[in-house]
């Protein structure tokens, strides 16, 4: 399940120039089927530079990846009436991807971005290869892309050379309706073009290539991630504030006299901000200001905004380097504005994959932080008066002391996939390429990890909801949360019921995980207690 949020700051319709793209309008083509068009004067780029590639084909000099071989078979001239079977040969043979497809988001994102750096007028593609790129995306039409086969090196060249397939008429995908095409006993991928009126393209000199030197892969799955992570960060806010509420905190430590001016890190700033804006006009807070023995809280509530906060400054971090990616023509050889077509190693992965792995970590802290919250408030001896695991008559009841065990699961997995891949360099190709980044596999551990973090902080916000209403019940109704717990409440209450005896917990912990990945809880919070940061 994605971040499916109502997205009406989104653009319906995305334009290739060769300015680029924005984050923006990656997740719409990819997530929300934003159509796609192409500037004439990216056009007018691609056909310039083009007329250019024809020229060095026509020549006795070689040219690498014109006239040559690839990789380790770069020295190798291929006379012109072996051309198009080298390009064929080379996308045919590069498309060895193993392993279940990978989302329909992903490849969407892929071809995307790899139509934008056509479009840059870097790649030295005919227009009807960029054309054709588009009008798949706009039809529906999505490539199998299985998951392994991408070192993050040369680009994701496996991934891209499923795609590149597609274009050929060849390979495997699905269409709109989802019916897929080319495997054993499917139907041909032509079959699939043509019910679309989009001819295959018998590729020429350097387009296959171009189709393939790129990190877009490793690019898109960052952009998602960022863009969930972002909506993710303040649901992780609102959901501690609600714990500190559950476990009496005190709302004192969030004050902003204490972040900004004493440790300037925005991301801290931030999150104490709006801890203290959901806890605003809390009676269950204002109700042990006076007379509570208590020194200080436990760090998982005291240090809530130092700790998300960091994950929203390593966020930011990795926003920039994703933003400098995708304003880049990553091509080799890449054709410059002088004509030259050089030879270079910017399809290394390298500066993405660092901060994929970088994003692992934090969410694996963020989610660890939020488990000990939450079994926190289901030990009686740590939870100030609350019945042990919140059950309705412990003992005979188990409460949500399992619903901790699945918590305490995906943190583990969160754990787990913090270990980073962009330390792991498997040389290949003969040699050739003898170091590469494993951004790809970095993208897709930061995709799983960020579906576990969404489900910790749901299982968060269903503890905390359940703790909260008991403190209203066990006070006869004196302590109830401010309007921002409450909002949270109200929307989780719809689907999912308050505390009472044991009943199947699976379903209602799913449903809360939907209730944060559609975006209602933050909505709500944000209408109670004022837009978050």
């Amino acid at each position: 399940m994605t971040l499916t949020a109502p997205e009406t700051h989104l653009p319906t319709e995305v334009t290739l120039s060769t300015a680029g793209l924005t984050p923006e309008d990656v997740v719409a083509v990819a997530r929300h089927g934003a159509t796609v068009s192409i500037a004439p004067e990216a056009l007018d780029a691609v056909a310039r530079v083009r007329a250019h590639v024809e020229e060095l084909a026509a020549s006795e000099t070689p040219a690498y990846g014109i006239s040559t071989g690839f990789g380790a078979l770069a020295t190798l001239h291929i006379p012109q009436e072996k051309r198009t079977q080298l390009q064929k040969s080379l996308i045919r043979s590069h498309a060895a991807g193993m392993g279940p497809a990978v989302e329909r988001e992903v490849a969407r994102a892929l071809m995307l971005l790899r139509a934008k750096t056509l479009a840059s007028g870097r790649t030295g593609v005919r227009p009807v290869v960029l054309e054709t790129f588009v009008k798949l995306l706009n039809a529906g039409i999505t490539p199998v892309i299985r998951e392994f086969g991408s070192l993050g090196c040369s680009g994701d060249l496996a991934p891209l050379s499923h795609v590149a397939l597609v274009l050929m008429g060849e390979g495997e995908a699905e269409g709109p309706d989802g019916v897929r095409f080319g495997g054993a006993g499917e139907p041909p991928v032509a079959q699939l073009l043509a019910a679309h009126g989009i001819e295959a393209v018998t590729l020429a000199e350097k387009e296959g290539l171009a189709l393939v030197n790129g990190t877009e892969g490793m690019l898109g799955m960052l952009l998602m991630a960022l863009h969930d992570l972002r909506q993710l960060a303040k649901t992780a806010d609102v959901t501690a504030a609600m714990s500190v509420e559950g476990l009496l905190g005190t709302d004192q430590v969030f004050l902003p006299e204490l972040h900004a001016p004493l440790r300037p890190h925005p991301g801290q700033a931030d999150s104490a901000a709006n801890m203290l804006a959901v806890l605003r006009g809390s009676p269950i807070v204002a109700s042990h200001r006076e007379g509570d023995t208590r020194v200080q809280d436990a760090y998982s509530l005291r240090c809530a905004p130092q700790v998300a906060g960091a994950f929203r400054d390593t966020v930011a971090h990795a926003a920039t380097v994703a933003e400098r990616e995708l304003a880049a023509s990553i091509d080799n050889p890449v054709v410059l504005p002088d004509g030259r077509v050089s030879s270079n190693g910017n399809f290394h992965g390298a500066p993405v994959a660092y901060v994929l792995d970088f994003l692992a970590i934090a969410v694996a802290d963020l989610a660890s932080m939020a488990e000990r919250r939450t079994d926190r408030m289901l030990d009686p001896a740590r939870s100030h008066g609350l019945p042990a695991f919140l059950a309705h008559d412990p003992g005979v009841d188990s409460g949500l002391m399992i619903a901790q065990y699945t918590q305490a699961g995906l943190v583990s997995d969160c754990k787990r996939l913090a270990v980073p891949a962009s330390v792991d360099s498997i040389p290949s190709s003969a040699m050739q390429e003898d170091h590469v980044s494993m951004g790809w596999h970095a993208a897709r551990k930061l995709r799983k990890a960020v579906e576990n973090l969404r489900r910790v902080l749901a299982i968060e916000l269903v503890t905390a909801a359940r703790a909260i209403d008991l403190r209203t019940q066990m006070s006869d109704g004196a302590l109830v949360p401010g309007s921002g717990t409450a909002a949270a409440i109200t929307v989780l209450r719809r689907t999912v019921a308050g505390p009472g005896a044991d009943r199947f917990m699976s379903p209602e912990l799913e449903e809360a995980d939907r209730v944060l990945a559609g975006g209602e809880l933050l909505a709500a919070v944000e209408e109670a207690a004022g837009p978050l940061n």
